[in-house]
Order: structure tokens, then sequence, then C-alpha cells
């Protein structure tokens, strides 16, 4: 749970601040003006720009964050007279100053001779929110390493022609997360770039399952010896993976397809269907050490991969309509955990 009690009659901004102090907040001003500084002496003066102050950049992002909520076509539809405008909002900034703040803002106003990192422009921010979530909560032990789903906005994806929908360019990043399981919480950040040449680029990796590895380790690498459980889908789990997390105390219940997976080191005869048919709740195991490998029977075969739980204690799948099917409980488990995070993911991506 949270690590401080806020008072009641904290503010969305007190809250907000927990991730974003008002040092990170004034690096912003500092950095925006530097920028409209330079700018300026390079393509001409701004007579109506003036620097922007810490009060205006509250209000800024507070714009921004907002858009998140009440979804619209643009930010500047709040200073409109249509049906997304906002008028509770719209009269503590002018939207002419707005734009003006928006033209020139930047966290990172110029790149260093020794930067080479892709994310640098951003790079104060996302450590900043990690230093927030590392102080202001404490996880519970059952956590999950997933891709949460980045949507884009339904009203823009509505209001574009086919043609406008072809034209517009992908992502070029993704980001990973490791979410506590219980409140949603997300303890760590990971975000990869999909172009570049650079470390954090797909051009230095040589396949999924090796970037995917990567992904994970960087996630977890604050989390060593605090004897965490940590769930994950097909493209993470991996037995060596699961072995070097578990000589730094990290251990794992995930879920194993023959194709998404990297499957090194597993025995053949567990990835492959059985000749006869099984009846559902029917399981095999096959075990090394500490580690188990589970194939368990329901409508299909579904394997896991794990050394977080012992695969003779018995669970349970609760379904509406064929009531309970017996399952070893790492089986029950996955399927709680993630279960959650679907729901999360279904609740904040709207």
């Amino acid at each position: 749970g949270p690590t401080r009690k806020m008072p009641l009659t904290a503010s969305a901004m007190d809250f907000f601040q927990l991730f974003v102090p008002d040092n990170v907040l004034k690096n912003m001003v500092v950095q925006t003006n530097m920028y409209a500084k330079k700018y300026q002496e390079r393509f001409g003066s701004d007579d109506a720009w003036i620097d922007v102050t810490l009060t205006e950049m509250k209000a800024f992002l507070g714009y921004m964050i907002s858009t998140s909520i009440h979804h619209c076509e643009s930010v500047l539809s709040i200073w409109s007279s249509g049906f997304y405008s906002n008028k509770s909002i719209a009269l503590i900034m002018t939207q002419s100053r707005f734009e003006k703040i928006l033209k020139y803002f930047h966290i990172v106003a110029f790149r260093s001779s020794q930067t080479t990192h892709g994310l640098y422009k951003i790079q104060p921010f996302l450590d900043s929110l990690q230093n927030g979530f590392d102080s202001a909560f404490k996880p519970s032990q059952a956590q999950v390493l997933h891709e949460p789903l980045i949507d884009e906005d339904p009203i823009f994806i509505a209001t574009c022609t086919e043609r406008e929908l072809r034209k517009r360019k992908k992502r070029k990043f993704s980001l990973w997360v490791r979410q506590c399981s219980s409140t949603g919480f997300i303890c760590q950040i990971y975000v990869h770039l999909k172009e570049g040449s650079g470390a954090d680029g797909l051009d230095a990796l040589k396949n999924k399952p090796q970037l995917h590895s990567m992904v994970a380790k960087s996630l977890c690498q604050n989390a060593s010896g605090k004897n965490y459980i940590i769930f994950t889908g097909p493209s993470i789990t991996s037995l060596n993976l699961f072995e070097e997390f578990e000589k730094q105390g990290i251990y794992c219940c995930g879920l194993l397809s023959a194709r998404k997976s990297d499957c090194t080191g597993l025995p053949p005869s567990m990835l492959n269907n059985p000749e006869t048919p099984q009846s559902r709740g029917q399981y095999r195991i096959r075990m090394k050490g500490n580690m188990s490998l589970i194939c368990w029977y329901n409508k299909g075969h579904f394997r896991f991969l794990t050394n977080a739980y012992s695969p003779v204690q018995q669970g349970v799948i609760i379904k509406r309509k064929s009531g309970e099917i017996p399952c070893p409980l790492a089986v029950e488990a996955f399927a709680a955990h993630l279960s959650y995070i679907c729901k999360y993911d279904d609740k904040y991506s709207k």
C-alpha cells in the first residue's frame, strides 16, 4: 500500500507531485524558456512570447492530462464553443498562451555531445516518475510483467478517413511495466524504442525472445532479494530467464507457448499435444529442481512454467457454466492475478 498518508484536503496536484515534484517542473520551466530564447535567436523574435512561470507550467500540464480523462478531438477543443469545450478549466489560461507554451515546451532543450539514448528528451521526466513509483508505494508480493494497452483516441479514429488512417505512422515505441496485481499500481516502467541502432533499438537484438528477456531484466532490476512472484506472458516466459531470476530471489510463473516462447532447455515431449484425448482438468508435470513444467487441459492445452508454486498443490478454476475445473495451484494463481490486470487495462485504456 501507500508509504505515506495524504491529508483529506490533498488535491489532485498534491498526488501528481508525489511523482513529479517541483524541482522537475522548475527544470521544465528553465528548459522551455531556454529553448524559446535560442529558437528566437535563430528564427527571429516572437513579440507575443513571455517567459513561462512555474504556475503556468502546472496549468499547461493540467490541460494535457485532462485530455486523457475527457477525450476530445484536440486539446484546443477545451476553448471551443462545441460539444468538447470545458468551461471549468478554459478560464485558467487563454488558448493563445497555451499554444505559445506548447510551441516551445521542452523537458530537455538541447542534446549534449555524450547523449546517445533516443529518449534523452524525456528521460528526466521518466526518471522522476520511477523515483515516485519506488518511494510512494509498497507493492504486494505478486506482480505482473506486461505491455499495457495504448489505444488511439477513439474520437480521432472515428473522424479519420481510411486514407488518413493508412498514412498515419505506427508508434515507434512500446511501453512495458511491472505492475502490482493486487492494486494495479505500476512499480517499474520501461520504454522500448522500436527503431534505432543504439543499445535500446531493435537493431541490437537478434529476435523477439531476446528483446523480451532484456525488457524483463530491466523491469526487475530493483526486485532482487524481495521474494516477489512475477507472472509473465508467453513472450517473456523462458527457462533461462526464470533460472536467472531465481538466483536473484525472484520467483516466476509464466504461460508458455511453443510458438511465442523461448523453449530452449524444455523437454519436447511436453511441448507436443498427446495423441490420446484428455478430459478437462487433466494435466501432466515434468520437474527439474525447483522448476515445474505443467501441461493442463481445458478445451485446449495450456502450458505453464513455474518455480513459485509446488506442482502437487491443488487449485481450481471456477467457470460460470461448467463449474469447478481442477488444476495445479500455479494455474489458478496465474489466472487470478492476470485477470486483474486485464480488468485494469479495460478500465483505464478507454
